[in-house]
């Protein structure tokens, strides 16, 4: 018996001067080591990828020139065809084609078109170009704006 009780202080007397009892661990060996800090990320505010590249076409709005000029002329044209009652007929007709063909031919006129390019900026803003031109970006290209954000450059990957 008393060397049972011997035994027994000697091994708590080992286990506490090894870190505890066996198969436990100190609370320092158990405490995860601190996590390095996250690695910052540059972010270039001039920077981005581009989205789309779309055209557009937006038809132009009548003055009411376009549809005076045609109907006038539509109607000259009308009343030389024909004599009394058919040629009142064709004088009215030929105004109303006139005015309408006129006012058309003023829109395509006004048309504009353009081409706007979409770019997601890396700083989480989207931007749109317009260029009268085609320009040579499309759907993924890494871009960089320039002259205080006027103008786009590719941007070598």
């Amino acid at each position: 018996m008393v060397v049972n009780r011997l035994f027994a202080l000697a091994t708590l007397a080992l286990a506490m001067a090894f870190g505890g009892t066996a198969g436990a661990q100190s609370p320092a060996a158990s405490a995860p080591a601190p996590a390095a800090p996250p690695a910052r990320v540059k972010v270039c505010s001039e920077c981005g990828v581009v989205r789309a590249v779309k055209f557009v076409e937006k038809k132009g709005s009548s003055s009411g020139v376009g549809a005076v000029a045609g109907g006038v002329l539509g109607g000259v044209l009308g009343h030389q065809i024909g004599s009394g009652r058919g040629n009142t007929a064709a004088t009215i007709l030929g105004a109303g084609a006139g005015a309408y063909a006129g006012n058309e031919v003023e829109k395509n006129k006004k048309t504009k078109s353009y081409w706007n390019v979409s770019v997601k900026m890396e700083n989480g803003t989207t931007r749109t170009y317009t260029y009268n031109n085609k320009p040579d970006f499309r759907e993924g290209d890494r871009v960089k704006t320039l002259d205080e954000g006027r103008r786009l450059a590719l941007v070598a990957n």
